[in-house]
């Protein structure tokens, strides 16, 4: 029985095309736009996204920076109140249980936002595996989440509050906010390659907040968007996403993640198994379709007739007009300018490896 968020009956008014994703009823599109308007509307005016889906996790007590140090791969201890930082969460083989985003709301008071489909297996881990003196607490159905993307974003939440309830940096949060007087934690992680808002706020004030944000952009072009749309803004972010280009399997090494992994610690779940494997043996790339076709997820990477990986996601990106894909390869064909093919159902479709990610915002 899939759940609902807070926001279905908003969907359902606005046209929403309903599918089951992550355990959750959510739009895929809206009738009105469809995926291609909806991307574009977030790289050249203002989207606006439900992700209530997503799990959010309390950890508090006075050993809460410690067991954030024991399961968690990155460095927490010098994190200033307000800050965030992403995370990988691994299991003893040094495979990835989930990616997640940590912020500092106090001195021993961590608030975590982990993946949807994730959120009673990542709480579980963390219980089995904390000590001492702290609490986790799983405050998923408390929260609602709203993310306003795009380059006009900001214009559209500065109508709704003031400068000081606004992050003046990415992965930075303000936490006792209000925007149009609604209580929120007004965050700025993105996960579509634009400049935008997080809203954290409780469930019984979302669809308020929904109708608030839409009246407040209709100038700038602000219009809902599915769940089509933030996958292919995060394709051409080359935005990592979980089961796709990590599992339980993949280290972080080998999915590029290292900047988030800190072996310079003196333990976390994971390190040892991750160490002992050494240089990774595979990479994450990004190709660019340069033959006929469309690539997807699950396929197998060619260098001649040998295959040498598989390709984690796949599509056409809508603002670069072209499809891309990222995979896991052999580091030996890696380098950017190499050509390579994909097998899509039996036809070899000619690809290049290009530099990640496809698209970056002039700031």
């Amino acid at each position: 029985m899939e759940l609902k968020t807070p926001l279905y009956d908003a969907h359902v008014k606005a046209g929403g095309k309903i599918v089951p994703f992550a355990g959750f009823l959510l739009p895929v599109q809206y009738e009105q736009s469809g995926v291609i308007k909806e991307h574009m509307a977030v790289r050249t005016e203002a989207g606006l996204f439900d992700v209530s889906h997503m799990g959010e996790v309390l950890c508090k007590g006075k050993d809460a920076l410690a067991n954030l140090q024991k399961i968690l791969t990155n460095n927490f201890e010098n994190m200033v109140d307000g800050q965030a930082r992403y995370s990988l969460m691994c299991n003893e083989n040094g495979g990835v249980v989930d990616d997640l985003i940590v912020y500092k709301k106090g001195e021993n008071d961590y608030f975590i936002v982990v993946n949807a489909a994730n959120r009673e297996k990542d709480f579980n881990w963390m219980v089995q595996h904390k000590f001492g003196d702290v609490e986790f607490t799983n405050v998923s159905d408390d929260y609602a989440q709203i993310a306003l993307q795009g380059p006009k974003a900001m214009d559209i939440i500065r109508k709704l509050t003031s400068e000081d309830n606004i992050p003046q940096k990415y992965y930075h949060a303000v936490f006792n906010a209000t925007v149009d007087g609604i209580p929120c934690i007004v965050s700025k992680t993105g996960y579509t390659g634009e400049d935008g808002v997080e809203l954290y706020l409780d469930s019984s004030k979302a669809e308020e907040m929904w109708d608030k944000l839409l009246a407040a952009g209709k100038e700038e072009g602000l219009i809902p968007c599915g769940l089509g749309a933030r996958d292919t803004l995060r394709m051409e972010a080359a935005m990592p996403l979980y089961g796709h280009e990590m599992d339980d399997e993949i280290t972080p090494l080998e999915t590029g993640l290292k900047f988030a992994v800190k072996m310079d610690k003196p333990d976390f779940i994971g390190k040892a198994a991750i160490e002992a494997k050494g240089e990774p043996k595979i990479k994450r790339v990004g190709l660019k379709v340069t033959g006929r076709g469309v690539i997807r997820e699950h396929q197998d990477v060619l260098a001649g007739d040998q295959v040498i990986g598989h390709t984690t996601s796949g599509t056409h990106c809508p603002f670069l007009n072209y499809p891309v894909g990222m995979a896991l390869i052999d580091p030996k064909y890696a380098e950017v300018g190499t050509k390579l093919q994909v097998d899509v159902r039996g036809r070899k479709v000619d690809v290049e490896v290009v530099a990640l990610p496809f698209y970056k915002r002039e700031k």
